[in-house]
Formats: C-alpha cells, sequence, structure tokens
C-alpha cells in the first residue's frame, strides 16, 4: 500500500508531471539497467534481456491524471477552469481539488447543485477568495489543479484512491521490475506523459524505443454496478486481457498467448473489449512500421471521476501476467 499511496497523492496533471517523476525515478533506480527522460516527461526504464530469441517488449503505463487550469477569475473572486484531460462534469461538482502550489478549492456549479447536465465550464471553483484581487494571491490563469483522494481500504480487498487512472498502471511496471530477475525478452518499462491528451507520450516513446511487442498497462471499465451496462469485465475476476478499445484492435497471437500464460500459471484473468476509450496501445500498434500491441487491463469503478475502486486481486494478477510476459519468449 505504501507504493501505491506514493504513486496516487503525487501530483501529476497532464503536462505538469515532475513531482510523479521523481517518485518513480526513485522507486525504480534500483532495479534498472538504464532510465532515461526526454522532453515530453516520458520516464523509460531498460532492463537488458537474456533470452536467444528476445525482442523488445514495451510495458507502457501512464503517469498523468486528470485535472483543471485555471482559465480566469471574476470579480468576485470565482475561478473558471477548463479540463485537462476528460471530466465527469456530474462525479466533480461539490468536490475539493487541490492546486499544485497546495490551495484548495470547491467545485461550485453556475446551473445548480439540482442540474448536474452542462459542461466544465458551467463550473467554477471556491477557494475562499474575497474577491478577484485576493484570489491572485493564491492562484493565476494557468495554475493546474487536480482532485484530492486519500487511498481508502474497502472491503474484500478493494481500495478508493483519486488517480488510479493510471498510477495502479504505474504500480504494476513498478512491481513487475522489482519482481523479474532474469527477463528473457529484452524490457522497456514506460510511464508514458500526457495520455489523457491523445497518447502523446507514448506516441513519442514508441518512436525512440521500437518495441517488437507493446503493452499497455491501464484501467478499463468495471460492468458490475447498478448502472452499468455494455460491458464484460468485473472487479474480482482477475486480470483483463485486453481484446478490443477504441484506440486498438489487440494482435491476435500476442492474445492467445497471453491467454495461455494465465491458463499455464494459474493466473485468474478476463477478457477486456471496451466499446470506447483509448489506451497507450494504440499509440504503440501505430508506430513505427507498425507493432503488434496489446493490454493488461485492471477493472475499475468510476475511471474518470474523483474517486476510483480497484481490486487488489486483480491488480496482483496483472503484475503476474506482466512478469510472465517478460520471461517468456514471444511467439506472436
Amino acid at each position: 500500500m505504501k507504493i501505491i499511496r506514493q504513486l496516487t497523492q503525487t501530483f501529476g496533471v497532464s503536462g505538469r508531471e515532475k513531482e510523479i517523476n521523481k517518485v518513480i525515478i526513485d522507486l525504480v533506480k534500483d532495479y534498472a539497467d538504464d532510465i532515461t527522460t526526454d522532453g515530453i516527461d516520458n520516464v523509460i526504464v531498460f532492463k537488458k534481456g537474456y533470452g536467444e530469441n528476445k525482442k523488445k517488449i514495451m510495458f507502457s503505463a501512464h503517469k498523468d491524471e486528470i485535472g483543471f487550469m485555471v482559465m480566469c477569475i471574476n470579480d468576485s473572486g470565482y475561478i473558471t477552469v477548463r479540463g485537462v484531460g476528460g471530466i465527469n462534469v456530474a462525479t466533480t461538482v461539490a468536490q475539493r481539488i487541490k492546486f499544485q502550489n497546495g490551495t484548495i478549492g470547491v467545485v461550485g456549479f453556475t446551473k445548480g447543485l439540482g442540474k448536474l447536465e452542462g459542461d466544465v465550464l458551467d463550473m467554477y471553483v471556491d477557494i475562499g477568495a474575497k474577491d478577484k484581487k485576493d484570489a491572485m494571491k493564491h492562484v493565476k490563469p494557468g495554475d493546474v489543479a487536480s482532485y484530492i483522494g486519500e487511498v481508502t481500504k474497502l472491503a474484500n480487498g478493494r481500495i478508493a484512491s483519486k488517480a488510479l487512472d493510471d498510477r495502479i498502471g504505474c504500480y504494476i511496471n513498478v512491481k513487475a521490475l522489482m519482481e523479474i530477475e532474469k527477463p528473457y525478452n529484452d524490457l522497456y518499462f514506460v510511464f508514458s506523459s500526457q495520455e489523457e491528451l491523445g497518447l502523446k507520450g507514448a506516441t513519442v516513446a514508441s518512436r525512440v524505443v521500437k518495441p517488437d511487442i507493446g503493452i499497455a498497462l491501464d484501467i478499463t471499465g468495471s460492468y458490475d454496478t447498478p448502472d452499468s451496462k455494455n460491458g464484460n469485465m468485473k472487479l474480482g475476476e482477475g486480470a483483463a486481457i485486453k481484446m478490443m478499445d477504441r484506440s486498438v484492435i489487440c494482435d491476435e497471437d500476442l492474445v492467445n498467448q497471453m491467454i495461455s500464460l494465465c491458463e499455464t500459471h494459474k493466473i485468474k484473468y478476463q477478457l477486456d473489449i471496451l466499446a470506447g476509450g483509448g489506451t497507450d496501445a494504440g499509440a504503440m500498434n501505430t508506430s513505427n512500421f507498425g507493432v503488434r500491441a496489446g493490454g493488461i487491463s485492471i477493472p475499475t469503478r468510476n475511471g474518470h471521476g474523483p474517486v476510483s475502486i480497484v481490486d487488489l486481486k486483480d491488480v496482483k494478477a496483472c503484475i503476474e501476467l506482466a512478469v510472465k510476459l517478460a520471461e517468456t519468449e514471444i511467439k506472436a
């Protein structure tokens, strides 16, 4: 839980990721053969493989979280923000957010709490300021904020927190790197930037790494709640092997090998077919001359909300699958 807490509670809204970079580098530095960063704030961690027919595998988990950027402040001191990434208005109104400098605000809604249909621009942030001059002492246009949501243990090995999209994927990357001692394949654990703004970090990292295989580690939906429909994935049913989302149709041979690894090693799994959304798999798939791509997904409730929920048993299964994939000769 300590690592999950470090990863989720560190500030890292898309494009403002230096703080989370420092945390990740500190966590992985003793397990890496090489660590590089780039101009778009990707962290690329290399671990050498020893297999005769080894391939380059890029495990990509995005470290940016959704958030808000100040656009303007009115004369009364109320703040208008735009979303940095996809913001769900209904789950954001009346929540607390925290600016990078530590200032805390509460999100209001110009249409009133009884009508939560609208756009991010219909929201405002109240930091308790008396007027615009007072507000400007604390925030200014261009300042960035994230949700507030501490890590909370729930029943049955489940946890709730802000930023599980996709710090839980980063956690799987970190833990897999720690557990792999002598990998078969050359491994590139990428902690990608600006995924929420269009897979930007993974697009750049793919050009640098030039992987043979690309695996996205990211959340997916969990369709086991009263409001859910049109989905297959459920909390507690294991690692979700991605088949398709809006950004990618996963490589058939790679999917079949991942299923085989789960069955051979008794790793609980399910299949991830997502009607919308996208992951770094889409960026890797279309990079260079085309890359075989797949995904190891973590079923998640309230994915793009202030507080999300995952099952740690699913997380453990994802780590086990990533480790086995790293240690196995890839036939795809």
